[in-house]
Parts: structure tokens; sequence; C-alpha cells
């Protein structure tokens, strides 16, 4: 039985095993791509680090709550000021 995507385009997740050459920590979802043959829907993510997309399956991520503090470390153009 084929799954629903669980999270959206904009979503953040963690990668619950990352291999080795991929940065630990929060993701971005930037794309659902179709079900694998396994039944689990597949994701384009992106670390803020990294400006390529890496393919996961929805096995691999979890959700990842958002706090006051998530963009701390975001870069200048994404960050707004108010004077």
């Amino acid at each position: 039985m084929q799954q629903k995507h669980e999270f959206s385009v904009g979503d953040r997740v963690e990668w619950l095993r990352t291999p080795r050459n991929a940065l630990r920590g929060d993701y971005v979802v930037t794309g659902l791509l179709p079900t694998a043959s396994d039944g689990y829907p597949q994701y384009r993510i992106r670390s803020d680090a990294e400006i390529a997309d890496r393919m996961v399956s929805q096995n691999q991520i979890c959700s990842r709550p958002v706090s006051e503090h998530a963009n701390v470390f975001a870069s200048p153009a994404r960050r707004s000021v108010s004077l």
C-alpha cells in the first residue's frame, strides 16, 4: 500500500541517518517525488549550508520543530531587520 506524502515543500525536517558526506542538522523539503517501489514517498531536501538537493525516503526523515531561534544562523539575505 502506498503512503501519502507526510511533508510539504518548505517543511523543516531532520535526516535521521545521514551518510558520511552529508551534513547533520536541519534540512528543508524542496520537492515531492513519486513513491518508490518500497511504498515510501520520496523527497528532495536541502541543508542551508549546501547548494545541492539530496533525495531521501519518508522513512529516513522526521519533522523538525520550529523554534524562535530557528533562523539564528540564517544568511543575511534571508533575515529581515526592522529599524
